[in-house]
């Protein structure tokens, strides 16, 4: 299984200006849904996505990372225009 520094690196070498892993980032597993929950936060204001489990899997071990990518491009975005 994943870790989530496993995914956080592969999330900034998409998006460098991400930010740091702990303050900006937080990422963990949600046993719930079976999925990466990753939490961007600006200021006062943040937002979280969740992440398929395959999804992230086939990014971090494949390096197929559209998805991902989208998905945590399509998070940023929304944060900034929050």
């Amino acid at each position: 299984m994943l870790n989530k520094m496993d995914i956080y690196k592969k999330i900034k070498a998409v998006y460098p200006d991400i930010g740091e892993f702990g303050k900006d980032v937080n990422i963990d597993y949600d046993k719930v849904q079976h999925a990466w929950v990753v939490d961007l936060k600006d200021g006062r204001k943040h937002l979280k996505t969740f992440l398929e489990e395959k999804d992230a899997e086939v990014c971090v071990d494949k390096n197929k990372c559209i998805g991902v990518g989208l998905q945590i491009g399509q998070l940023r975005h929304n944060l900034k225009i929050m």
